[in-house]
């Protein structure tokens, strides 16, 4: 397969000096594929994916209250930033099922996120070592497929209100690799429901059937070679009008991958406001 790679850098807004963001697009199978990116300070940064979920963009994530607490950490970490667009606002990850034109049109996701690497490992010299993935709801579902996929571009990733596929609307190929996985699930999550079910995103958009958070964990830790329960543990309630209360639930070894779920009880299918849910993807990046 060949490459093109485009040559529309420009800059879109400016934060600061240090944040100057930039969009560029590749060429992939006949359908050009564009990103946004804030570069790092310096070389050998840790690049990390910020995935939007379904009918969105990469500008509107970068937009999020919530994802600007990372951006403002990003020069300090030494984080090169990357908020790639999907194909028709929607991304072809693991769900068999879904309507979208991105799953129809079976569009090839492992090669534009390999050849995203490939572009900033050349252009930036990041380190390649050292790239992970962010995404909410089907964005989560994107960095799921990254996983499970093509472990082997990736140290870690972080799901918000996002379950795995389930089995019978499943259909990528698992390459079973235990990788450290973070999960942040609402427990009244009407769209990405806590205990599975369909999701949908009003009447024309289906996306097929989700297994439960549960069975969801189950599955990461279980590859990493888990058995029994994890450790619980009640998250500081930083916002008691909301209705909601957090518990992390951690199976963490020195010999491997950790796994982990923020469980929001009463949450639904937003950011819950008792954990900075960018900053502790990073903290559960640099640990592992």
């Amino acid at each position: 397969m060949k490459i093109f790679i485009s040559t529309i850098l420009f800059s879109l807004l400016t934060i600061s000096v240090q944040a100057q963001t930039f969009a560029d697009s590749i060429l992939i199978e006949n359908n050009q594929r564009s990103f946004y990116f804030i570069p790092a300070p310096k070389p050998k940064a840790a690049l990390v994916f910020v995935i939007h979920g379904s009918q969105g963009d990469g500008e509107v994530i970068r937009k999020s209250d919530a994802e600007k607490k990372l951006e403002a950490i990003a020069a300090d970490e030494n984080i090169f930033l990357v908020y790639p667009n999907g194909y028709k606002k929607y991304w072809n990850e693991c769900r068999k099922t879904a309507n979208s034109a991105a799953n129809i049109e079976n569009i090839n996701e492992e090669a534009f996120f390999g050849q995203m690497i490939d572009y900033f490992k050349t252009k930036y010299d990041i380190n390649a070592k050292k790239v992970f993935a962010i995404g909410t709801s089907g964005g989560g579902h994107m960095a799921y497929k990254l996983t499970l996929t093509m472990p082997e571009k990736f140290r870690a990733i972080t799901a918000f209100i996002a379950n795995l596929p389930d089995t019978n609307n499943l259909d990528c190929t698992e390459k079973l690799v235990a990788k450290p996985v973070m999960i942040v699930n609402g427990t009244a999550d009407e769209i990405n429901p806590y205990n599975g079910g369909e999701v949908k995103l009003g009447p024309k958009v289906n996306l097929g059937f989700v297994r439960s958070t549960d069975r969801t964990l189950q599955y990461w830790s279980s590859l990493a070679g888990y058995k029994g329960s994890p450790k619980m543990e009640t998250m500081p309630d930083r916002d008691p009008k909301d209705g909601k209360t957090v518990e992390k639930y951690t199976y963490k070894s020195k010999r491997k991958p950790e796994i982990t779920l923020f469980k929001v009880i009463g949450g639904k299918h937003d950011y819950p406001n008792d954990i900075d849910i960018y900053l502790e993807a990073w903290s559960f990046f640099k640990r592992n």
